[in-house]
């Protein structure tokens, strides 16, 4: 990829990622989520303590272009099997920051070390249907990098070009029914593959802060 692609991105990142986490404590830090595409608002529930998760958005250089890396969950999970994810989970007491909880993830889950990831900065906050409170960090990941998927976690990975996940046309929004009535969700169509939920609206809300 040339120079120019690369120093743009980390010049976008610079300027538009934060180099601090949202703060979960400040009024659920006016979270993005699923709620931005329902006037309802069925992820907010005030005054319900949500879970604190970390993932880890990670960016690879490759010989043409930049790349985003997924993973597909495991097929026999008890929650969200199958579905394409980032790497990431519940951050846990012993992690230092919702960064140190993404990279310890993406290690357990990928066997992508801390030592192979750049952080470039945060996203905001992403809260889920589902009670979870999610920090996205962005990383910018060594193309060099040899993974080590756990299958306990991980059935696959892929990677899809940064500038098709950046290009809004290619953006859908899903419909579907959740407890007994219809909610909206981002969705991103890739081959054989839809990234869709939470994982596309992180998507969307990177390319709101590396092109606002």
């Amino acid at each position: 990829m040339s120079f120019d692609a690369l120093a743009d991105l980390l010049d976008r990142a610079g300027r538009g990622l934060s180099p601090t986490p949202p703060e979960p404590d400040d009024p659920i830090s006016n979270p993005r989520g699923d709620h931005d595409l329902d006037p309802v608002g069925i992820a907010l529930r005030p005054g319900k303590p949500h879970r604190p998760a970390a993932v880890l958005v990670p960016v690879f250089v490759r010989d043409s272009e930049l790349s985003v890396l997924f993973t597909v969950r495991a097929s026999h999970l008890r929650d969200h099997s199958g579905q394409i994810a980032f790497p990431g989970g519940k951050i846990e007491p012993d992690d230092r920051s919702p960064a140190d909880a993404a990279l310890r993830e993406a290690e357990e889950e990928i066997g992508l070390r801390a030592t192979d990831i750049r952080i470039l900065g945060y996203l905001d906050a992403y809260l889920s249907a589902t009670g979870f409170l999610v920090m996205p960090v962005v990383g910018l990941c060594d193309a060099d990098a040899r993974l080590e998927l756990d299958p306990g976690e991980v059935e696959e990975v892929f990677e899809v070009p940064l500038a098709r996940l950046m290009d809004p046309v290619r953006r859908r929004l899903g419909v579907g029914v959740w407890q007994d009535r219809p909610r909206r969700y981002y969705a991103i169509p890739f081959g054989e593959r839809m990234i869709w939920g939470v994982t596309a609206g992180i998507v969307n809300n990177l390319h709101e802060r590396l092109f606002p």
